[in-house]
């Protein structure tokens, strides 16, 4: 399995980005996706989460700037991002519970994309 980000990007601040992540290879089904990211310096950090279902979890920081969002059908997970900040800033993760045979759903990550926003 593998997840594949894109839409990352240099954008000034107050501006928009939209990430994508397809997950591709052996997929029976996909549990939760999701956004992380990880800044200079510091622990990578859950940034928004979106079941199957559609059911979505932000971290308090992005709730009313940032929009998750998932294409069931094309095995791809989106981010909005608006208002971007500065402390936005980082390297974002795709995170995807996939299931490729048998009962279990293991987890997966992506490479990254740099999110810089620039003040």
């Amino acid at each position: 399995v593998q997840l594949v980000e894109s839409g990352g990007g240099l954008v000034q601040a107050g501006g928009s980005l939209r990430l994508s992540c397809a997950a591709s290879g052996s997929i029976l089904s996909i549990n939760a996706m999701g956004w992380y990211r990880q800044a200079p310096g510091k622990q990578r950090e859950m940034v928004a989460k979106i079941t199957r279902v559609g059911s979505t979890n932000y971290v308090d920081s992005v709730k009313g700037r940032f929009t998750i969002s998932r294409d069931n059908a094309k095995n791809t997970v989106y981010l909005q991002m608006n208002s971007l900040k500065p402390e936005d800033t980082a390297v974002y993760y795709c995170n995807a519970d996939v299931l490729s045979g048998g009962v279990r759903y293991y987890e997966h990550w992506g490479q990254g994309t740099l999110v810089t926003v620039s003040s």
